[in-house]
């Protein structure tokens, strides 16, 4: 029976077995072992953490009777420890253990590899706690146990080792300690030994304790809710006296630690009379009453902020600068958004702030939410809160209309055991920000608006809404991918996030488009068709290269055309008139074929000179250069620019077919049949590289490259590629490309050695296959033409994130050889398993319509086109062949079972969900070590986490280091007392070789079916340098390329940003004429303002152009 006399005891026991050895009372136990050892065999040792030394009987004397006088004076029997009754019994236990351990090494299994005796510390202690209970010494066991439990971890060796479990438990007192299956046996052998049975079975209930938590991948966990776990595993495998038992010791001390709270807080009203004054103040409510403020609920937030963090404040410091800015009678809401501003203030400080911020901010999350209290229910209560929250709050979203009645169909008492709100406790002050910014359903029918979802909920209404079709086990396939979302292994993109689950399922990322040569095609799929799609979050990417260039003759109005530009000009008017609901302005690129007469206006489309009447500031663009156009660069020839209606068949062929097609068209120029102009080709590709370096546009994508190696070339053209440049399908009057996309976080797919976790690895990519392949049937189509290519071929589009934070958990530069490696040995990992649960799907469900034919059909894998490239070329790619996987088992499974979908692998930026994750953007290396971030809730610095933590490790990180961060832009190169091989670690973008970017980038590209969002970083000015860098992209083989990021640009103050928003009102108008607004206008319509202020406005438009935001909708 439980009771209050051995809670204490136990307590006692737990402190006593701390003691040191001059602490605690000194016997002679040792000497009771004489004539024990002889019944040993000579040379036997004893292993302990590791390390052997000679084994001493005296020891188990030792730990017998320490253990005994433990219990005596948990009694308070000081006097009744040494007595002979006492003695005899230690002697008696210390010979019975002796020949156990005599017959125990005569087996094999206690003998190293030389034949010789060893023993494990935890054995003994086994043998130990046997020996005892066999003569009914169970609370002497018990006082074995707790000072075991004290000392040394221990699990059976006859058993398995415990599995790796990478959760942290959060004990009482805020602190997040690793997970240990020991402490758990150790409490599960004394529930036993309380009832005096036998304790053996604590091993079984310890490891399927740690496999449910490995299995559920939970990142932490609070001590109430693991006693919860071990209570369900008691009496799942039949102790249900022990298990009744275990609740009645927890039921006792949950008394006993409120008591013993309530009198402490008492202790310290009484001790601080007025000196607790400063701390009080008025706070007004919302029913403007003012009520006495006491900071007991800040303290509460900061105990749950900082559990497991490693900061350079002390928690006194932390409170003062959290309470700065406090003002009498100030509103509940003033006061929370202060304390949220001084957390964020506090990130430059340290790296851990920025996760501690977000937990200040989710406490008020959960209350907003959840209906909540820190200081009433505590922590503890959060997962029953986030449970009872489920039902009720879905319910709520269907009754105002904004999710999905059908969710309601699931199990959602199964789906609300499987919350997991300590998962929280990883999210960073951006990511949190966030999603409650932007993410988290709104209920605006009530006054106050609130949330109804907290980042727990809201992962899971995405899971429910991506498989509201599935036909078999959708509950059980929620909850895995909800596992993915919670333990960042697996993110999808923005639109998904935004709309799964919700009345109005856009879930698509991005649009292709290909606009003809007709006035229809113009106006309905260049601008009507672009207009809906782009209202729904869309974001665009389309050809205008058959567009008839400036002079075509226009046979129904016996003119000439004014070329394409006019119409892009439309276009960039339209993405800005259609602004997605209020949300965001729209965002697309289109893309030029470089034979195209109009290109030399193209290339200036971003040039703040010459007439802004015929620019497109809004609307991001790109070459689509062919390999002839870039042979003949490299050769130094002439290139001729031709009319797109007079060469209607140039924009349908590629590689040598193109280049035939081309010289005859040429032909026809020198015979005065055909409009067209010579030109220098290396003159205009100077032209377009002094352009991306002054206005960060065009970008440079490879027309060829993408078509070669489309697996889907028997079907059509790639005719572009989209917004964020790493989407390559086709497009034609008929269809409207769409992209599906989803990010795996890399660097949570790695072991603690830095490999590779290719179980983990594989099993989250078949589940992120999966749910991007239910998108398709799920999704709202804006147009016809993007629901039927998009049914019809199924493209999805699985990409990365994380790839910088991966090596830094390797200890690898990107800037490296092994970095490259790297690259490709997971890029292939990553492809391998993914086209692998594409045709598995198909085995499933069936192939996409459009396959038979494809490359999948004939047998040609993404790996094997690089050579189908380089022979339509007839000039190397520079990239390594090969890999380390064996490929055997896919092909035959794509042999046999076909595919689901045309395109599985594309590489989209990630910058919004790369925040959310707490991850580095998909395969760039990072930009700097300091860095401003800025949302909806402000502009803040950032730390590199990674580089923090391994300064801390040398003992160099403090407030000095922060300083010299800062005035050194976040590089590490000009401090000197920084190790090199920390500065070659933490070398930012810049400070990469563009070479080793490339040859990453290269890498990648030769496992990967569609194409990746490549940024280049240019520090220098000059245009050799730069042309080097995009000569070697083509010859590497890449097919596209996206920003170039250059030093000068990146440089430009922050106040130039901070102008152009204040000046967008000017330059649009901001619903008033110039002249209301005290400017006059230019004759181009843009403001005439002062000559600073319009430069500022330059600045601020070259700095978006070179630097700007990706599409959100790819990230």
């Amino acid at each position: 029976m439980i009771s209050r006399h051995l809670i204490d005891e136990d307590r006692a026991l737990k402190r006593l077995a701390n003691l040191s050895k001059e602490q605690r009372p000194h016997f002679d136990w040792r000497g009771l072992a004489s004539g024990c050892s002889e019944l040993l065999e000579p040379g036997m040792e004893v292993e302990v953490d590791g390390m052997r030394r000679p084994f001493d009987m005296g020891e188990i004397a030792d730990t017998v009777g320490n253990a005994l006088a433990d219990l005596q004076l948990s009694r308070k029997k000081q006097d009744e420890i040494y007595t002979e009754r006492n003695r005899d019994l230690v002697r008696t236990i210390a010979l019975t253990v002796a020949d156990e351990l005599a017959r125990r090494t005569s087996e094999t299994e206690l003998r190293d590899q030389q034949g010789a005796p060893v023993l494990r510390s935890e054995e003994i202690y086994r043998i130990i706690e046997r020996t005892l209970v066999r003569y009914n010494q169970h609370d002497l066991a018990r006082s074995v146990v707790t000072r075991m439990q004290s000392h040394i971890p221990v699990h059976n060796t006859a058993n398995p080792q415990p599995v790796m479990v990478p959760t942290k438990v959060i004990r009482r007192n805020g602190e997040a300690v690793p997970w240990n299956q020991s402490k758990i046996e150790s409490a599960v052998r004394k529930a036993f030994l309380s009832l005096e049975v036998n304790s053996e079975p604590a091993v079984a209930i310890a490891d399927a304790v740690s496999r449910r938590m490995s299995d559920e991948a939970r990142q932490f966990v609070h001590i109430e809710d693991l006693q919860d776990v071990v209570q369900e595993e008691l009496m799942r495998q039949g102790h249900y006296k022990v298990a009744a038992a275990y609740i009645a010791y927890r039921t006792h001390r949950k008394e006993m630690r409120r008591s013993e709270d309530e009198t402490s807080q008492q202790q310290q009203l009484d001790l601080g009379g007025d000196t607790q004054q400063d701390s009080f103040i008025l706070v007004r409510s919302t029913d403007g009453t003012s009520v006495l403020w006491d900071g007991l609920d800040l303290r509460k937030r900061m105990e749950y902020a900082l559990l497991g963090l490693d900061v350079c404040l002390t928690r006194e410091e932390i409170e003062v600068e959290l309470r700065r800015s406090f003002a009498a009678e100030m509103s509940k809401e003033d006061l929370k958004k202060t304390i949220i501003l001084n957390a964020r203030t506090l990130i430059s400080h340290d790296a851990d702030f920025a996760k501690f911020a977000a937990r200040i901010l989710l406490t008020y999350i959960y209350e907003e939410v959840l209906g909540w209290d820190i200081v009433k229910d505590g922590i503890e209560a959060l997962p029953l809160f986030h449970r009872r929250a489920l039902r009720r709050n879905l319910q709520r979203g269907v009754e105002i209309e904004r999710l999905d009645p059908r969710l309601l169909n699931y199990d959602l008492d199964r789906l609300a055991e499987a919350l997991d709100p300590a998962a929280d406790l990883d999210f960073d002050f951006l990511g949190i920000s966030s999603l409650y910014d932007r993410y988290l359903i709104v209920d605006k029918k009530t006054k106050p608006s609130r949330r109804l979802e907290t980042p727990q909920l809201f992962w899971m209404r995405v899971a429910m809404g991506l498989f509201l079709q599935e036909k078999t086990d959708g509950v059980t396939k929620v909850i895995n991918l909800y596992s993915l979302y919670k333990s960042r292994r697996f993110c999808s993109s923005t639109p998904t996030l935004f709309n799964a689950g919700t009345l109005h399922s856009q879930l698509s990322s991005c649009y292709l488009y290909k606009v003809d040569d007709n006035i229809e095609s113009i106006m309905i799929r260049g601008i009507a068709e672009n207009a809906f799609l782009s209202k729904w979050a869309g974001g665009l990417g389309g050809s205008w290269t058959s567009v008839r260039g400036t002079g075509g003759y226009i046979k129904g109005t016996n003119g000439e055309s004014q070329g394409v530009i006019p119409f892009l000009k439309l276009h960039n008017d339209q993405l800005v008139a259609v602004n997605q609901g209020g949300k965001r302005k729209g965002s697309g690129c289109a893309y030029l074929e470089t034979w195209h007469n109009d290109v030399e206006d193209f290339l200036h489309l971003h040039d703040q000179t010459g007439d802004l009447r015929r620019r497109t500031f809004d609307m991001n663009t790109a070459n689509w250069i062919p390999d002839l156009f870039m042979k003949r660069m490299e050769a130094r020839q002439e290139w001729t620019l031709f009319r797109s209606n007079d060469v209607p068949e140039l924009h349908e062929l590629y590689g040598r077919a193109f280049e035939s097609k081309y010289v005859e068209y040429e032909e026809k120029v020198s015979k005065g049949e055909i409009y067209g102009k010579k030109i220098p080709a290396l003159d205009l590709w100077k032209s377009m590289l002094k352009l991306l370096f002054q206005t960060g546009h065009p970008w440079i994508t490879f027309k060829d490259p993408c078509n070669v190696r489309s697996p889907q070339d028997h079907v059509g053209v790639i005719h572009s590629s989209n917004l964020c440049t790493e989407i390559t399908l086709n497009t034609s009057a008929d269809e409207t490309a769409v992209c599906n996309l989803g990010s795996v976080v890399l660097e949570n797919h790695l072991t603690d050695t830095g490999d590779i976790d290719h179980t983990k690895l594989r099993e989250t990519i078949r589940m992120a296959v999966r749910a991007l392949d239910n998108v398709i049937d799920i999704n709202f189509y804006p147009t016809e033409a993007a629901r039927r290519a998009n049914t019809r071929h199924r493209p999805i589009g699985l990409g990365v994130m994380g790839l910088q934070y991966a090596l830094y958990r390797k200890g690898i530069p990107f800037g490296s050889e092994e970095g490259v490696s790297f690259n490709d040995e997971i890029m292939e990992a990553v492809c391998c398993y993914a086209y692998e649960a594409s045709s598995d799907l198909a085995a499933e469900r069936g192939t996409y319509s459009s396959y038979e034919g494809s490359k999948w059909s004939r047998g040609l894998l993404p790996q094997d086109t690089v050579d189908l490239l380089e022979e339509e070329r007839g000039v190397p790619i520079e990239v390594a062949r090969g890999g380390k996987l064996d490929w055997k088992p896919v092909r035959e499974k794509i042999a046999k079972q076909g595919m689901r979908n045309s395109n599985v692998i594309a590489i989209a930026p990630t910058a919004t969900i790369s925040n959310i994750m707490g991850s580095s953007p998909c395969i760039e290396p990072l930009y700097k070590n300091l860095f401003g971030k800025e949302n909806l809730g402000g502009a803040y610095l950032m730390l590199n986490p990674y580089l923090v933590k391994d300064l801390k490790k040398i003992g160099l990180w403090d407030n000095d280091m922060r300083e010299s961060l800062i005035l050194s832009n976040g590089e590490l190169e000009p401090m000197d007392n920084v190790p090199v091989a920390l500065k070659k670690r933490y070398a930012t973008a810049f400070a990469i070789d563009a070479e080793y970017v490339l040859d990453a980038a290269a890498r990648r590209q030769k496992w990967i079916d569609q194409s990746q969002s490549t940024n280049l970083w240019y520090s220098a000015v000059d245009l050799a340098t730069l042309s080097r860098i995009y000569r070697g992209a083509w010859r590497k083989g890449l097919k596209t390329t996206y920003y170039l990021r250059t030093l000068s640009a990146s440089d430009i103050e922050a106040s130039s940003v901070v102008k152009e928003k204040e000046l967008r009102g000017v330059v649009s108008g901001g619903g008033q004429s110039a002249a209301a607004a005290g400017k006059t206008a230019s004759p181009s319509g843009n403001p005439a303002a002062d000559p600073a202020e319009y430069a500022a406005w330059l600045a601020a438009q070259r700095d978006k152009a070179i630097n700007g935001k990706e599409c959100e909708a790819c990230t």
